[in-house]
């Protein structure tokens, strides 16, 4: 068993002994939470990513507690069994093994992945190392990179070349810690879309950029993000961000891949990438380009005037204030795919080499 597993094995049994102790002493047990929200975080610019600044929740065994203190236990004891089976759970399986809790099962899973967030947080580790997996898969790669895998029968290295999947492209695992990686690539290029993409894959942009391309596909998962980090850190890259122009590209997938959320503010630290910049699509690019548009929904004016007045990583940097106030002003926002509106691969040709020749373009 490694070191962090047998961490929190402790961890989870060192919390169980004090709720032991207070009922066996005539006490109401406890156990306490970090308040994951955004009013809850700091962003401090050196280190590059949200933190919780310390405001807790407790939760107390009461006639109205009594599930949720029950499920929380429940998934403690679970995740202990399973890290010393050396086992994993999906979240969804975590879901499906609760109905066998009686009256303590979770009716949705919403519920229990709020519980497996909060046990999360409680011990201030990512859910991996608690036992349980995403059911997403973490994105998709392509380009000058090998990645070292290890054989989990024979423990031998695979070295995995990511520019031989054709029009495919090599699948990130859910978990990459144990990953190494050989390139000689100037970049990493995070896509939002699969299908901006498959299109840089299917005209081998990688190779006339010397980059990798990485799907976020939407919000980018935590592997994913870990990968890209991993990646960066080790091969000295830097990171650009290639998002739709709406709220949702900039303030969901973009800001969550550079500093985190406050939903998971306890582990940003090792899924955020602190590096990354933001190429586009920026509202002035719709002005320059002379790009269609779609109105803005309701949804993305609430999202403007929220981040503006309450997103800390947007507070600190003017540039994605004026962005956004832009945005507003203009009422419209754009997809990637409105490039080819000039032409399928006027993207590759002209708006990319523009983009990453002028970095006075980019945002923070």
């Amino acid at each position: 068993m490694k070191k962090d597993e047998v961490n929190v094995i402790t961890r989870i049994k060192d919390s169980a002994q004090k709720v032991y102790d207070a009922i066996h002493n005539g006490k109401k047990p406890e156990v306490d939470f970090p308040i994951r929200s955004l009013n809850n975080v700091n962003y401090d610019i050196k280190k590059g990513f949200f933190e919780l600044k310390g405001n807790m929740k407790t939760r107390t065994l009461t006639v109205n507690t009594v599930k949720s203190f029950a499920q929380s236990l429940r998934m403690m004891a679970f995740s202990k069994e399973i890290i010393e089976k050396e086992d994993i759970a999906t979240k969804r399986e975590m879901y499906y093994v609760s109905k066998n809790w009686g009256d303590a099962k979770f009716n949705e899973q919403p519920e229990s992945d709020t519980v497996m967030d909060d046990v999360e947080a409680m011990f201030m580790v990512n859910r991996e190392q608690l036992g349980f997996i995403p059911e997403e898969k973490g994105g998709d790669v392509a380009g000058k990179l090998i990645v070292v895998d290890k054989d989990s029968e024979t423990g031998e290295d695979i070295r995995i070349d990511c520019t031989r999947f054709g029009s495919g492209a090599y699948s990130v695992p859910s978990s990459v810690e144990h990953l190494k990686f050989e390139t000689s690539a100037k970049f990493i290029l995070a896509i939002e879309t699969a299908g901006m993409f498959q299109r840089l894959v299917k005209h081998n942009y990688w190779k006339k950029a010397n980059c990798i391309l990485v799907s976020m596909g939407g919000v980018p998962t935590r592997a994913c993000r870990r990968f890209i980090r991993r990646l960066a850190d080790d091969q000295n890259l830097e990171v650009y961000a290639f998002t739709d122009g709406d709220p949702y590209g900039y303030l969901n997938i973009y800001r969550t891949l550079k500093v985190g959320s406050g939903n998971a503010a306890h582990i940003n630290k090792y899924f955020c990438v602190p590096q990354a910049q933001f190429i586009g699509v920026t509202p002035k690019d719709i002005e320059d380009f002379k790009l269609p548009t779609h109105k803005l929904k309701d949804v993305d004016i609430k999202r403007i005037k929220d981040g503006i007045k309450n997103d800390p990583f947007v507070k600190h940097h003017k540039e994605w204030q004026k962005a956004l106030e832009k945005m507003h002003k203009m009422k419209v926002r754009v997809e990637q795919q409105a490039f080819a509106q000039w032409g399928l691969n006027y993207v590759i040709e002209e708006y990319l080499p523009k983009k990453l020749k002028n970095k006075k373009t980019w945002l923070p």
